[in-house]
């Protein structure tokens, strides 16, 4: 697996974000999202980022070529639920599939005792067995499923929610 960069996003990265995110929507099997959303409605999420607890790292080969990005967000609205974070990473079309989702999550994983992080929750279509697989590899469990919560060109798909304690 050649060697991958991890780096803080910047505004400047948001496009090549939603270009890669909006990669998935026609897939119907990592989004919600039905049509593609654009770089201003992503502004928000954007800035609701922060490096040194909830990061949107962009990650690059050697080549400064983008693979894809990973983010990490609040659980739940509450403080409590601060040791808690959900993570979703996004891979490049042309990187799926070929073994750095594993690597991307491999970092995630070791990173998260800097960001203050004690558990890690992915949210992943029950038909996405790809994700599924690729979580359960690395330790993550069946800790709860939301039957039939979404309808996707109307199919009613659930959700499940995998987690580990890091």
């Amino acid at each position: 697996m050649e060697q991958l960069v991890f780096k803080d996003a910047t505004i400047n990265d948001l496009p090549v974000i939603v270009e890669i995110y909006n990669s998935t929507v026609a897939g119907r099997m990592v989004t919600a999202d039905i049509e593609p959303v654009s770089v201003e409605s992503r502004k928000q999420w954007f800035y609701e980022h922060n490096p040194s607890v909830r990061p949107l790292w962009i990650i690059e080969n050697a080549s400064k070529e983008i693979v894809g990005w990973v983010s990490f967000q609040d659980f739940y609205g509450r403080v409590a639920y601060s040791v808690t974070a959900e993570i979703s990473i996004y891979l490049n079309e042309s990187k799926r599939g070929k073994g750095f989702g594993k690597t991307v999550l491999r970092y995630s994983i070791d990173n998260c005792y800097r960001l203050s992080i004690k558990n890690l929750v992915g949210f992943i279509f029950a038909h996405n067995e790809p994700s599924l697989k690729l979580f359960a590899e690395l330790g993550f469990e069946d800790w709860g499923c939301l039957p039939n919560v979404a309808v996707l060109d109307g199919v009613e798909r659930s959700l499940k929610i995998l987690g580990r304690r890091v």
